[in-house]
């Protein structure tokens, strides 16, 4: 069989193509918020890391005029470029979509063939109705999230410990190792109640926990994240300070490693992943279950 093998000049060539071409679009479309479509396409195109696209999410395309004015949007995309657009939309509306799908470009509809498979296989017909998937303002599901959040807010950085009784998780580490947007998603996407509480450094100059966290002890989940990560983080923060300095984080490292160690408390290296990852792993690793749908 026989390999090409490139020459240099080739190599080159071909790595200066790519640096040019121009990026190809992706829409995410809705009558609603667009998560659901965000969320699903964001997911799917990144199994594609070697290329880069144009992200434009377009929300409530819920009329006639604005669903021609995402055709206009997405035809520019492709006259500006020369590639197709991907378009991934959760349009109920039939007539809305059908005007979404003569623009110039690769339809993915989430909706249309999941759930007409669904209805032949469950024999009900479908009931659609624009906004569902994100249920009623008014639902249960709906107060939970928000109480979850109003509780992360108020419990971050160890603000105010005396309301730990209440908290589903407390998430303990280093400074800026990621602890709050973490329980803030938790709160958004799950209704999971999440404080968190910064380890310092007059905490980790002993292997015991802080008193106010030992009654709370099975309720602990520590997060941990590479060194060279943590310096980066910091000295954005205080760019040049002994809290930014790489001695001071492998010191604070080690000190943490071991209460993790000492005290058995649960943890996650997170360096690599994003906080949509992070929480869903610190759901399958506590067993803990979601409050909202």
């Amino acid at each position: 069989m026989y390999v090409h093998t490139p020459t240099p000049s080739q190599k080159i060539s071909d790595k200066s193509d790519s640096l040019t071409a121009p990026l190809r679009s992706a829409f995410f479309i809705s009558d609603g918020t667009a998560i659901t479509a965000e969320t699903l396409g964001r997911s799917l195109l990144s199994q594609f890391g070697n290329v880069k696209f144009d992200i434009k999410v377009i929300p409530y395309v819920d009329t006639i005029e604005l669903a021609h004015q995402a055709v206009m949007r997405i035809n520019d995309a492709h006259r500006l470029s020369g590639l197709k657009p991907l378009v991934f939309d959760t349009i109920v509306s039939d007539e809305i979509r059908t005007i979404i799908n003569a623009a110039t470009a690769t339809n993915l509809d989430i909706y249309e063939g999941l759930i007409n498979r669904i209805a032949t296989e469950i024999n009900e017909i479908p009931n659609p109705h624009t906004g569902m998937a994100h249920g009623d303002v008014d639902s249960e599901d709906y107060k939970a999230r928000i109480d979850a959040v109003h509780y992360a807010l108020d419990n971050d950085d160890g603000a105010r410990t005396n309301h730990y009784d209440g908290a589903d998780i407390i998430l303990v580490g280093l400074s800026r190792s990621g602890k709050t947007p973490t329980s803030l998603y938790l709160a958004l996407q799950f209704g999971i109640r999440a404080a968190n509480y910064p380890l310092t450094e007059d905490d980790l100059n002993t292997s015991n926990l802080p008193k106010v966290l030992q009654p709370y002890h099975h309720k602990l989940f520590g997060l941990t994240i590479d060194t060279e990560r943590l310096v980066r983080i910091r000295q954005e923060r205080k760019a040049g300070s002994r809290y930014a300095s790489l001695a001071q984080c492998q010191e604070e490292q080690r000190a943490i490693q071991a209460i993790y160690t000492t005290q058995k408390i649960p943890n996650l290296n997170v360096s690599e992943m994003s906080v949509e990852e992070i929480a869903t792993r610190i759901l399958q690793m506590t067993g803990m279950t979601r409050r909202i749908i």
